[in-house]
């Protein structure tokens, strides 16, 4: 069997990132339609709208109305069509990010995602979680590529809430052990081959960085400020993780790992967070 390794074609990762992105997203079209719910929209619209326009992108900007389902995605569809956009950039969570790389799938479009915190590795994975329209769980789509860009815009996940951070740690902890299990096993990973070295290395990467830099992250988190230690954490949550487990694998993994790792104090962090 082949070894494959994906990933988005850019990743892009800075204070400011989502207004400067606009000089990579000019080589994937000369117009973007821009989803966000009202909340980010307020909070990185405008920068994202400024990037983009700045570089002579035509965009519309769309509300997204908070659940990633196929009355969703049509409704948005056929906005974009009307406006006559040629890729689509999403701003937010999970949902808005699936929601986005279901309408590039669609349509057959560049996709361009900027999440606004680095709670998973979602941004830089090949597949969208679908829900009904009451927010049941009804199917997962598994796209043939990754995002055409992820931007993490680190100066506004430091003001994203703390909490969100550490479990995206804790997420990315189990990266490590799930891709050396598959690597051993031989498995087949969501590329549709078996791990490389260099998927591999990067999930053992994760987990290094996750035990050096992740208590000074949280600090930093806590202060809302950009240190050299968040931008390795966020890097770790999203791209090494994402990459480490779409391109090796997934396995069974025991969280109690996590109690005997210098990350106990996060986790504790996390669960009295969760109690309140």
């Amino acid at each position: 069997m082949l070894k494959v390794i994906q990933s988005p074609a850019k990743y892009l990762q800075g204070p400011d990132a989502a207004v400067l992105f606009g000089q990579y997203a000019k080589n994937l079209a000369e117009s973007f339609f821009v989803i966000a719910d009202d909340f980010v929209m307020k909070l990185a619209g405008e920068k994202v709208v400024n990037g983009l326009q700045s570089h002579d992108i035509r965009c519309h900007a769309e509300r997204f109305n908070g659940e990633c389902s196929h009355a969703e995605i049509n409704r948005l569809m056929a906005i974009l069509q009307k406006q006559g956009c040629r890729g689509v950039v999403g701003i937010g969570g999970g949902k808005t990010l699936d929601t986005a790389k279901a309408i590039g799938y669609y349509q057959k479009l560049p996709v361009v995602v900027i999440p606004t915190i680095a709670s998973t590795d979602a941004p830089t994975s090949a597949l969208s979680v679908i829900y009904t329209e009451a927010g049941e769980f009804e199917e997962y789509l598994i796209y043939p590529k990754t995002p055409d860009m992820a931007v993490m815009d680190t100066a506004i996940i430091a003001k994203a809430p703390v909490r969100l951070l550490v479990s995206g740690m804790g997420d990315a902890l189990s990266t490590w052990f799930e891709a050396k299990a598959c690597y051993d096993a031989r498995a087949t990973s969501m590329a549709g081959g078996q791990s490389t070295e260099a998927a591999l290395s990067l999930a053992r990467l994760c987990y290094d960085t996750l035990l050096a830099e992740g208590e000074k992250a949280r600090l930093a988190a806590q202060a809302g400020v950009v240190t050299e230690a968040l931008e390795r954490i966020i890097e770790a949550n999203t791209y090494l993780s994402g990459i480490g487990f779409e391109s090796s694998g997934l396995a069974a993994w025991c969280c109690r790992t996590a109690r005997w790792t210098r990350l106990k104090r996060c986790w504790a962090s996390a669960s009295a967070s969760a109690c309140r």
